[in-house]
């Protein structure tokens, strides 16, 4: 009998619609996505101390922030410190100004 006719194990080539590939991404970003510490008023005061501290000596900071479900480490300089929109303007080792709001803060230390 001819290969290329019989049906006795026919085999498929997988297949996924695009809701179904949406919905695993979607559902492996959700599964991957951390949550956000919650920091008392003492270690807000402490790091707003870091950082007047660094501004004053000219003192390079590494700040662990909480940004769209992870976190990202910087390391910079505090170039600016927007008391209105509570943003920090951080100048990095190639000379970009990355704004930082305050409220994304998790950890500064100096380094």
């Amino acid at each position: 009998m001819n290969m290329l006719r019989d049906r006795g194990k026919m085999k498929w080539q997988g297949m996924f619609m695009p809701e179904h590939v949406k919905g695993l991404r979607e559902f492996d970003w959700d599964h991957k996505k951390k949550t956000k510490p919650e920091l008392d008023e003492q270690q807000y005061e402490l790091m707003e101390e870091t950082i007047c501290e660094a501004m004053a000596e000219d003192l390079d900071l590494c700040m662990t922030i909480f940004e769209k479900g992870d976190f990202h480490l910087l390391i910079g300089k505090v170039h600016y410190v927007d008391s209105y929109k509570k943003q920090l303007r951080v100048v990095d080792f190639h000379h970009e100004v990355h704004r930082v709001k305050m409220s994304d803060l998790v950890d500064v230390k100096v380094k």
